[in-house]
């Protein structure tokens, strides 16, 4: 474990016993959905981790102290903290919250980083960042960080926002393997299928284990991504996943939106425009992933024991 980094006394444990552990990002909690249901999402992962016999890992930088495993109280003081009162923290923005001893919520990057740091392998999210559509050169640090955080990432692909083709591109250029839990597809957030063909299918969490273990001894030195479909009953329909996605797209456009503000908006303003069904899709997405991200975590504790 990195001494220079503060743990829960569960977290701690856990780590130093080789027991299963997950982490968990904060952006969700402070930039991705709002009060109350970001508390009670990031509860409910936290929840379904435990109950699947792993040990969950919400990280946040709080008043400046990296912090692996974050109580209840602090997840809502982070979900009811005002808007723009917390970082959103990815790589560039770490030493910044340090220094100043802010409250900080992790990215996908930042997340990745840290948990590597603390020994944590397994690490569930929603949807990755990626490249935005209409601009090729807007693209998240996420991808990036993909390529040299040795982490395997339990996603629903990257956010359908994105231009998953150019996303898709990138991840192959930085050498990030994507496997796609019992679907030969790309999941594409809110639908379970993006048509865009993964780099191998895979079946059982075990398998994945497999995969990370030949990843790890061979020092590759990037993250595993592993898509996994957001569940039947919650997937919006394609059509209208996408005619909400581009207005919402031109939204941005024409207010002027950049740099990271985009994806919160877009996410929020098309959850608007599908009555809510995109997030309960989202929220729903989020627990199955934790769910799975577990199940990747106990295998790989036992072939390594």
């Amino acid at each position: 474990m990195d001494t220079e980094l503060y743990y829960s006394y569960e977290v701690a444990t856990a780590i130093k016993n080789g027991k299963p552990v997950v982490a968990l990002e904060s952006t969700v909690i402070t930039h991705g959905l709002p009060y109350p249901q970001n508390k009670e999402t990031a509860l409910a992962m936290e929840d379904a981790i435990r109950k699947s016999s792993a040990i969950p890992a919400t990280i946040a930088i709080l008043k400046g102290k990296i912090t692996v495993g974050i109580s209840e109280e602090e997840i809502d003081r982070l979900a009811a903290a005002p808007q723009g009162s917390v970082r959103k923290c990815s790589r560039r923005d770490i030493a910044i919250a340090v220094g100043l001893k802010e409250d900080a919520a992790t990215t996908v990057a930042g997340t990745a980083i840290i948990a590597h740091k603390a020994g944590i392998h397994v690490f569930a999210t929603g949807g990755i960042g990626g490249v935005h559509r209409g601009h090729p050169y807007d693209v998240s640090a996420d991808l990036i960080e993909l390529g040299r955080s040795p982490i395997t990432v339990v996603c629903s692909g990257a956010k359908s926002i994105l231009d998953l083709p150019l996303t898709l591109e990138v991840l192959e250029t930085q050498g990030v393997p994507i496997l796609g839990y019992k679907t030969d597809s790309l999941p594409a957030f809110y639908t379970r299928s993006s048509g865009l063909p993964v780099d191998a299918r895979v079946e059982t969490a075990e398998e994945v284990a497999l995969i990370m273990q030949g990843a790890i001894n061979y020092q590759m030195g990037h993250s595993i991504l592993v898509g996994v479909p957001v569940p039947e009953e919650y997937e919006l329909e394609g059509e209208i996943a996408e005619k909400a996605i581009q207005q919402a797209t031109q939204e941005a456009e024409e207010q002027g939106i950049k740099g990271k503000e985009v994806t919160p908006f877009i996410l929020s303003r098309v959850s608007e425009l599908t009555g809510n069904e995109s997030k309960r899709a989202n929220t729903a997405l989020l627990v199955n992933n934790a769910i799975i991200a577990s199940e990747v975590a106990i295998a790989y504790s036992e072939i390594t024991i």
